[in-house]
């Protein structure tokens, strides 16, 4: 077992291996993190971990709330994620390597990552500036058939795709083909699709390509159904999610 430690980024949303995160970092705990990433030496990689969040808030409360609107609001690197912050998040989640970490005028930070390798969250450590984590990180076997699941999964969204569109022909991207490495399908399309966080958690702990490219066509063809009397939505950007406001 591989185990490494890392800081620990918790979002109210599933980054997946391959994709891109865009970071706008404003709370403290989270500037601490970006101010000990920017010491790493230039030629290594300024790793963190993003877990996503079970049962807490991704920014932590900055005044009084219901229903006691004198109660003080706690403060530190596990505010908002209750007194044992390891059962506020998903067992499951990902490196994320930040190519870009910009500090702006105000202390504030803009980061631009990429999603890696997939972990698993041992321990938490809420005794510094910020959470870190005790982590394992995960294979990525390809499991039976992935191949040929990977070409259904693709026809598949291609109809999704056109139904979210209008049934309008589209392309699966901008100017670019899918790769058809059924991993990177697999995670592309589960990043893509429009479902709710404890779907994607559950592709992304997928215990193999395989099981993920099956549990992904089995969705996209009850989404297809659901959504063909629905009125035109637009289609999702394959590799770019919104920008996380923390």
């Amino acid at each position: 077992m591989t185990t490494v430690r890392l800081p620990l980024f918790p979002l109210n949303s599933v980054l997946f291996p391959g994709l891109v995160l865009p970071l706008n970092i404003f709370e403290e705990r989270y500037r601490a993190m970006m101010r000990s990433l920017l010491k790493t030496p230039e030629d290594e990689p300024r790793r963190f971990a993003v877990i996503a969040i079970r049962d807490g808030h991704e920014v932590a409360p900055t005044a009084p709330g219901m229903p006691d609107q004198t109660s003080v609001p706690r403060r530190g690197p596990a505010a908002g994620f209750g007194d044992d912050p390891a059962k506020a998040f998903h067992e499951v989640g990902c490196v994320a390597d930040a190519a870009t970490i910009r500090e702006r005028a105000d202390g504030s930070f803009e980061v631009l990552a990429t999603g890696t390798t997939r972990v698993r969250l041992l321990s938490i450590d809420a005794s510094g500036e910020f959470l870190t984590a005790e982590l394992e990180e995960l294979p990525e076997d390809p499991g039976e058939e992935a191949g040929a699941l990977a070409e259904g999964v693709l026809r598949a969204f291609r109809q999704y795709q056109k139904r979210l569109a209008g049934a309008r022909e589209r392309s699966l991207t901008t100017g670019a083909d899918l790769p058809d490495e059924p991993a990177v399908v697999s995670y592309l399309v589960a990043a893509a699709a429009m479902l709710d966080i404890p779907a994607k958690q559950q592709l992304l702990q997928a215990p193999d390509t395989a099981a993920r490219l099956r549990a992904e066509l089995k969705l996209l063809r009850a989404e297809t159904a659901i959504i063909r009397n629905l009125p035109s939505l637009p289609a999702a950007d394959l590799t770019r999610g919104p920008t996380s406001l923390n």
